[in-house]
């Protein structure tokens, strides 16, 4: 059975040899400066432990378990740091690719089968490092397939500390500090949103932009019928939701979860960029007026999944305003912007909205998951969400009961998604996080250009992009010289996935693709990794031709 050990792993980068000889050289724990207990302080040297013979029960809170798990530790974080230095090398692969059967059935001792005997810690740590081996290293320069992306060493070290606390984030007596941490952070996003703190602005952070949208339009719903939170739908009329046809799905997903239907969604058209068009919003809800649905909620998104598109929040503002409905903002992509001087502009008539998803895990690169609603009326989270549990939120505790936040959440549980952010809020400041978007966006506005100066590469649309999402086609050599005509797109409706098949199974970088309305299959590119660099973006144009050019 393999030993794991850093030695073992055939990697020459100097950074790991120095950590090794340091693990060499300090054989008791590193504790001393850190005010340790005093059984810390006195552990022996510790021995070479074969981990081979050791089982977790052998572990803490076992009795003499502090060698077993320290040396446990220690491996593996070699591990996890060799996986953090080889993800940051462009010459690595992003994957090792293999099929689910292939993974199913085992390769090189790598089982996914559950035991009925326990197994030992060599063969964990031997697990730990294939499981890392044939996982995707979405922190690769050279991953561009999706919004969130990079490996924030700092985010990275406020994810361990997390795990380590292993608390849940629903009151102060059980998460003082990262409730008060949330209280901070929320009332500096809602303060950058534009909304006047004092008087008003509330949020709590959620399992992803989809259920920040859920909570938007639960809330929106209960702020024009507040009835519903104990009569139900029956006692509503026929709600009417507005959204843009390149709005992400978690919007019709949420009308459905939430009773009103996804049928009383109505889809506005856009323009040729992917903004939903505000003169035709108005005319779809004087429509739906007509029709007997009762208009409530408008959503507006600031960074669509696909174009990256901004829609016009100011005018929506306008119309939501004149027909008094909810405007939520869905930022899940673009809130990020709101970081950089630069780009915060483009997020114009965001301080209107009601409510606001803002996805810290994106642009701002945050370890998964990281993401908010923000409120602006006051009190309104906890009026639609609170049942008063008389098992948690006791009404006669001896400390201020407003930070019992978790009757404003539709969970129990909460796991704690705020210390990563305050961390790398605390290590790069708001102007560190604004550099950093203006970094990607730099990248995207590269690729743009380089597209700009190849035959062989087209645009979706044409000008600069406004996010960093980048969209274009490659054409082949025998499907550039076919005239315009619907051989032609079939022929290039086939090529982004065949070379995305290719690119996976060589390992050499990442890249989404998607058909959108009447246009064919086209790659996305997106940039939310500041270890990106100029040769990496030229990397992905040349990779893809040279996977393509047979086609």
């Amino acid at each position: 059975m393999d030993c794991v050990h850093l030695s073992d792993s055939n990697i020459t980068d100097p950074a790991v040899g120095q950590i090794q000889t340091e693990r060499e050289r300090r054989r008791v724990p590193g504790l001393l400066a850190l005010n340790g207990t005093k059984a810390e302080r006195e552990l022996p040297l510790l021995p070479d432990l074969d981990l081979s013979t050791v089982f977790s029960k052998d572990l803490l809170p076992s009795h003499g378990g502090e060698a077993a798990t320290w040396v446990f530790f220690q491996d593996l974080v070699q591990l996890l740091l060799s996986h953090v230095f080889r993800s940051a090398q462009p010459s690595s692969k992003v994957l090792d690719f293999h099929h689910p059967h292939q993974l199913k059935e085992g390769l090189d001792g790598f089982s996914l089968e559950l035991p009925d005997q326990p197994e030992t810690l060599e063969q964990l740590l031997v697990d730990c490092r294939d499981t890392l081996k044939y996982s995707v290293k979405t922190g690769h320069p050279r991953f561009f397939n999706q919004l969130s992306s990079g490996q924030d060493v700092i985010g990275l070290a406020g994810e361990w500390l997390t795990a380590t606390a292993n608390t849940n984030i629903f009151t102060y007596e059980v998460s003082p500090v990262f409730l008060l941490m949330e209280e901070v952070l929320l009332k500096k996003m809602q303060s950058i949103v534009g909304w006047s703190t004092e008087d008003e602005g509330d949020g709590i952070f959620c399992p992803g932009g989809s259920i920040s949208n859920l909570y938007s339009l639960l809330l929106a719903r209960y702020h024009f019928y507040p009835e519903v939170k104990t009569k139900g739908m029956s006692c509503l009329p026929r709600l009417a939701v507005f959204t843009s046809e390149h709005s992400h799905y978690s919007v019709k997903k949420s009308a459905a979860v939430l009773g009103i239907g996804s049928e009383n969604v109505v889809v506005v058209k856009c323009d040729e960029r992917g903004k939903m068009d505000p003169v035709e919003l108005e005319a779809c809800i004087v429509a739906a007026k007509t029709q007997g649905g009762v208009p409530f909620y408008v959503n507006a998104t600031a960074g669509t999944t696909v174009y990256g598109a901004v829609d016009p929040i100011d005018a929506i503002a306008d119309v939501c305003q004149r027909h008094t409905l909810w405007l939520h903002v869905d930022a899940a992509w673009g809130g990020g912007l709101l970081m950089s001087q630069r780009h915060r502009p483009k997020l114009r008539g965001i301080q209107r909205a009601c409510s606001v998803t803002w996805n810290p895990h994106k642009l701002m690169g945050v370890p998964l998951q990281c993401s908010a609603i923000l409120v602006k009326k006051k009190g309104l989270l906890q009026e639609c969400n609170q049942l008063c549990a008389e098992y948690l939120f006791q009404s006669d505790k001896h400390y201020d009961m407003s930070y019992d936040t978790g009757d404003k959440s539709i969970q129990c549980g909460r796991h704690v998604d705020v210390f990563k952010l305050w961390l790398m809020w605390k290590a790069k400041g708001a102007e560190g996080f604004g550099r950093q978007v203006n970094k990607c966006l730099e990248n995207a506005e590269y690729l743009y250009s380089q597209i700009q100066l190849r035959t062989d590469f087209q645009m979706v649309f044409q000008g600069k992009p406004e996010h960093s999402n980048v969209c274009f086609w490659y054409y082949p050599p025998s499907v550039g010289k076919l005239p315009p005509g619907p051989e032609k797109n079939r022929r290039l409706h086939e090529v982004a996935p065949q070379i995305k098949a290719r690119m996976m199974e060589q390992g050499t970088v990442m890249i989404g693709y998607q058909p959108l309305g009447s246009k064919v299959n086209f790659f996305r590119c997106v940039f939310s990794n500041p270890a990106t660099q100029r040769s990496d973006v030229d990397f992905l144009l040349d990779e893809i031709a040279r996977l393509g050019h047979d086609l």
